[in-house]
């Protein structure tokens, strides 16, 4: 029973206005959640592709090809639930951000960290008003309580379906900070993507290609850039 898929019982999916934001229908019935909650969507971008996905669906429904129907899934039955805590645990990597941590040696590499990470710990500093401090080594270092407390606010004021994003850019690149620079358009997302992969580039460079942990990094970029388009929809 676990590969049982629904199969497709509608000709024709459309969004609709409802409950102050949209939804879709499948021949006229609205499209519940795993949770039967409605699938009301924050914007008629959002809808648009969600209901796309729905419209794509040959004989069975593949939950594999609808991503942006499984983050609002995941948005409504999920992190509107648990808002406080999703919030508070994205925040605890403002503490002990990727960024911050840099490498003792070679040289080479600390002068790549300190090109390629200073400058998204400044645009920090002057757009979210927060100043982490990097350090050399991996020994837990706190930042300062102003700043940590900042960010904290800046992730609570993210609304469920902005944070079920923010939970993927932030876990993906491991940085809070690019995490809000993704979300906010300091660079292009493939930028900063690359700019979270510094140190696993670096070893590459050093030992060569591993086939599988490249297969891995792929799909967290898969998911990094999906997490970016669905946080861009639902502003």
């Amino acid at each position: 029973m676990s590969d049982w898929k629904p199969k497709r019982f509608w000709k024709d999916s459309n969004v609709v206005e409802a409950d102050g934001g949209f939804t879709i229908e499948l021949d006229g019935r609205r499209v519940k959640t795993p949770a039967k909650e409605g699938l009301i969507l924050p914007t008629r971008t959002l809808a648009e592709a969600v209901a796309a996905e729905w419209d794509t669906q040959e004989k069975e429904v593949d939950p594999a090809t609808m991503p942006f129907t499984r983050s609002a899934n995941a948005a409504i039955d999920k992190v509107r639930l648990q808002h406080r805590e999703v919030a508070d645990m994205l925040a605890d990597y403002g503490d002990s951000d990727l960024l911050c941590y840099r490498a003792t040696h070679p040289q080479e590499l600390r002068d790549r960290q300190n090109a390629e990470w200073d400058p998204a710990l400044d645009w920090a500093e002057t757009v979210l008003s927060a100043r982490l401090v990097p350090i050399s080594g991996v020994r837990h270092q706190p930042q300062s309580d102003s700043a940590v407390s900042t960010l904290r606010s800046k992730v609570h004021g993210l609304d469920a379906f902005q944070l079920a994003a923010f939970h993927d850019l932030v876990s993906m690149s491991g940085s809070l900070i690019l995490g809000f620079a993704a979300a906010m358009n300091w660079r292009k997302p493939d930028e900063i993507w690359r700019i979270s992969r510094l140190d696993e580039t670096w070893q590459i460079e050093q030992w060569g290609h591993d086939d599988e942990a490249h297969a891995v990094a792929e799909t967290k970029k898969a998911a990094f850039l999906h997490a970016k388009r669905f946080f861009d929809m639902s502003v």
